[in-house]
């Protein structure tokens, strides 16, 4: 990290940060959005007059504010103004509905509720009204922004250590978890991210992924620490995103391992020829990076690829440097930064340092979700190598016990992502009587790939090396596997719950 921006990073707060910047490069742009720029100037002013609007609706320090908005310079606004308040903010991604919605509304005790009203074809204020939200008021555009007098506004907060962020784990099989954040916290994510990848006030960064998001933040404090702009997308979806990628000249681009591979298919539509020009680097997380996709994009895209590992209870945990060796790209998550302790307990992640969540707003949660040392148990399998890069496994709820045996789902995950014919894959147990838990495949083939047979996956997972009680006895082919809509990670569960039931015949 460079002078200024390790300066930068020892704001005491989300805002305070916010302004240093301002100071330093005022008229430097920030966030792109189709023709729209705003500069770092911008940024405090605008969001300032957005918070005294705020304030004379009533909002302040404390007040829990949630928000359901899409990925819009306006919602990077509203969530500044809101920082400069002090006001606790509670983002729900904007695709969840009236289940996750209403959990979080209830949950958070939220006295103000912002949506951006209809939003492709949905009508979010209907089901703010159907849910019986409080404080319910529209900010998709600027003119529906409340605005008022900042010099009426009260001091900005200077603690950075006091709970002002409630971010919604994805809830996928049972309610989502509220995991209580910082100013602290997200600052030392987005450094993380910002040290590891070495980028440089030259860059043009993008966001393709929801505001709402823990990735949002994320991202944006890097933004403020380097002071380069990021172009926004609201709705990303390729190949139509391309354009704006192209005129903007955007260096770094990616998500997860799901946005590499729509990025790879686009490339392989004219191969030789960059589908982006002025791209260098793609990077992400939230979602295992298979090395077959790592080398893929190296030698197709001619492009670095760097992943690393978080979780919306710790933003950034590890992440992978652009000048790091090729096979710690390929097979390890990265190193952590400084002040991210890991150690491994019976193969288990723990995590403990100044990125970690404060817990969850269950009490019960929070003591179930920390040892006795204060390390937060992730769920997640792993080791460190001797160069301290982690290397992921696979989840504790992601091993797959067939005859007493362990089998890890990523071992041959990895192993199908090299198969020709393989799109994508995901690896399930299902319950069988005999075995205690099958093995089962779920392929999404690339178009114009031969069928795959049962016979024919586990003839080349043999030649690959993979040992005889580890094969699939089962094979499913799907034209797309089910996927969340943040940064698509496969759904498991839908998976098990779909395929539990007798195998059809093949």
């Amino acid at each position: 990290m460079n002078d200024t921006a390790h300066a930068l990073s020892s704001a005491p707060t989300l805002w305070e940060l916010t302004v240093r910047r301002a100071e330093l490069t005022p008229d430097r742009p920030v966030l792109l959005q189709d023709d729209r720029t705003l500069t770092f100037g911008e940024l405090r002013e605008k969001a300032e007059r957005l918070a005294a609007g705020l304030y004379g609706m009533g909002v302040r320090p404390g007040t829990v504010v949630a928000w359901q908005l899409p990925t819009r310079i306006e919602t990077a606004l509203l969530s500044f103004a809101l920082a400069r308040l002090g006001a606790v903010q509670s983002p729900v991604i904007p695709f969840y509905r009236d289940r996750e919605v209403g959990f979080a509304l209830r949950e958070s005790r939220a006295e103000y509720f912002a949506v951006p009203g209809v939003w492709r074809g949905y009508d979010h204020t209907a089901l703010a009204r159907r849910l019986g939200a409080k404080g319910v008021f529209e900010a998709y555009d600027s003119a529906r922004l409340p605005d008022g007098d900042p010099a009426l506004l009260p001091p900005p907060p200077a603690d950075g250590t006091t709970v002002r962020w409630i971010y919604w784990t994805s809830g996928t099989t049972s309610d989502p978890k509220g995991v209580l954040h910082t100013d602290r916290s997200l600052i030392a994510g987005g450094s993380c991210l910002a040290h590891a990848l070495h980028l440089t006030d030259a860059d043009v960064g993008s966001m393709a992924f929801p505001y709402a998001h823990i990735a949002g933040p994320d991202y944006t404090v890097m933004l403020l620490l380097y002071g380069f702009p990021a172009v926004l997308f609201e709705q990303f979806a390729l190949p139509e995103a391309l354009a704006e990628y192209r005129r903007h000249g955007v260096t770094v681009a990616g998500g997860s391992t799901a946005f590499y591979s729509m990025f790879l298919a686009e490339q392989r539509k004219q191969p030789g020829t960059k589908v982006i020009p002025s791209l260098r680097l793609l990077a992400g997380g939230g979602a295992p990076k298979p090395p077959e996709v790592y080398h893929a994009v190296v030698r197709e895209m001619g492009v670095q690829l760097t992943h690393g590992y978080g979780m919306t209870e710790v933003p950034m945990i590890t992440m992978g440097a652009p000048d790091d060796t090729v096979e710690n790209l390929a097979t390890t998550e990265g190193r952590p930064p400084e002040g991210m302790e890991i150690r491994i307990v019976d193969g288990e992640v723990r995590l403990r340092g100044e990125a970690v969540c404060q817990g969850y707003l269950d009490p019960a949660q929070t003591a179930e979700a920390f040892d006795a040392d204060g390390f937060l148990r992730t769920g997640d399998l792993g080791r460190v190598t001797g160069s301290g890069h982690l290397v992921l496994t696979g989840r504790l709820k992601d091993v797959i016990i067939r005859k007493g045996e362990n089998i890890s789902a990523k071992e041959i995950e990895d192993l199908l992502h090299a198969h020709p014919a393989v799109g994508d894959v995901a690896v399930i147990g299902l319950p069988d009587a005999e075995r205690g838990e099958l093995v089962c495949a779920v392929v999404e083939q690339p178009d114009g790939a031969q069928e795959l047979t049962l016979a024919a996956v586990n003839s080349y997972l043999r030649a690959q090396g993979l040992a005889v009680h580890k094969v699939p006895e089962r094979l499913e082919v799907v034209d797309a596997l089910p996927r969340n809509e943040t940064l698509r990670k496969v759904l498991k569960y839908q998976l098990r719950e779909r395929y539990s039931g007798p195998a059809r015949a093949r």
